[in-house]
């Protein structure tokens, strides 16, 4: 007769020994080597933004303790100035950094889309491109919210214009009671920079609910795919900028 043999229970850990190390995972940078990061990358880009940063934080600092000496506190003023320099300092690189990275992606396909998701969050803007010229590579792009539909081109004077109109004429045809709003992104005349984009977008007065923005994006999602596909290869997010950064966060 054969006996089987049973597999022998596996040996419990003891009380008082260690536990198995886990692998490592790669840690995500901390909030200070991000801040620094961004200070670098700032400073790369605008020398002069660190000796701005240091002066806002030396005047409010020294403001602090004037103002101390007035109460009878200079100490307590002091530290207060400190902060506060700290943070005006912070607010500053932020605004270094968004220039800074605007900078970075200047000329490049997509950077007027970059600029235009960089707007409000309440502003929301299509992965790619809604139409393009096959030809000459003129893009628009399209970002939907409360004020209506916004239409922004990446391409020279002479033919954004009349880019702009032939696609804002197809959204009113499918939504007649909606503001559709555009604007020529680049540097030429009448063009709008990157660095404004932003700006421009959240400038423009509410005017639906956020029921009806749904409704809207609803809408132009089926619109966009009655017509033919966007050739691939144009990202805007290749050229995305980091909010992060350009907030100094």
């Amino acid at each position: 007769m054969s006996s089987t043999q049973t597999p022998e229970p596996e040996q419990k850990r003891r009380l008082f020994s260690r536990k198995p190390k886990k692998e490592k995972t790669a840690k995500k940078p901390n909030r200070f080597k991000q801040m620094w990061q961004v200070f670098q990358m700032t400073r790369r880009q605008n020398p002069a933004s660190a000796w701005w940063m240091l002066l806002v934080l030396v005047l409010a600092t020294a403001a602090g303790v004037g103002i101390g000496f007035v109460w009878g506190h200079p100490i307590l003023t002091g530290i207060s100035g400190l902060l506060l320099g700290v943070l005006l300092a912070m607010i500053l690189l932020g605004r270094f950094a968004q220039a800074a990275a605007f900078e970075q992606i200047e000329g490049q396909p997509g950077a007027v889309g970059a600029a235009l998701n960089s707007a409000r969050r309440t502003w929301l803007m299509e992965d790619e491109p809604v139409a393009i010229d096959p030809r000459t590579q003129d893009l628009i792009f399209r970002a939907t919210g409360r004020g209506g539909v916004v239409l922004v081109s990446e391409a020279p004077p002479h033919r954004a214009a009349k880019l702009l109109a032939k696609e804002a004429k197809r959204v009113s045809r499918v939504l007649p009671t909606v503001p559709v709003h555009t604007i020529q992104g680049g540097n030429g005349e009448g063009q709008v920079p990157l660095k404004r984009i932003p700006k421009e977008v959240n400038r423009i007065k509410p005017a639906l609910k956020k029921a009806e923005v749904l409704v809207v994006r609803k809408r132009l999602a089926a619109l966009q795919r009655s017509q033919l596909p966007i050739p691939k290869g144009v990202d805007p997010m290749k050229a995305r900028i980091d909010r992060k950064a350009m907030r100094g966060r």
